[in-house]
């Protein structure tokens, strides 16, 4: 089993479904003990936002505030770099926590030994 566990999830409102399997992965990997780091691109860039998790809904899943938590308490989450600027967001903007990195650090983070990437 991968030591570690870089996931990608470019989904959020527009692909709920896709969205919160990610957010899910990561928050059950983080529970079982796995060191996850959790990069938000795309519509899922949002959720980097305080209040803005607590405004996604999907019937039958659990709660993306929930979700994001659990996965900030043992896990890390980033910001694209790129992403974060088409949405004017910065580092003053973003919860406590998230970092704000580029494409160079996803490449070092998944193909580190021992880490498994998944995309979302």
């Amino acid at each position: 089993m991968a030591k570690k566990l870089v996931i990608k999830v470019t989904a959020g409102a527009d692909a709920p479904e896709r969205c919160s399997q990610a957010f899910t992965v990561a928050a059950v990997a983080v529970a079982s003990g796995v060191d996850v780091s959790l990069w938000l691109t795309g519509e899922s860039s949002w959720f980097a936002l305080p209040g803005r998790a607590a405004e996604f809904e999907l019937p039958h899943a659990a709660p993306l505030p929930d979700l994001l938590d659990s996965i900030m308490s043992a896990g890390r989450i980033t910001l694209c770099t790129q992403c974060a600027a088409r949405r004017d967001i910065t580092e003053e903007d973003v919860i406590q926590g998230v970092r704000i990195a580029g494409a160079q650090v996803f490449v070092q983070e998944a193909m580190a030994d021992g880490t498994q990437a998944l995309v979302y």
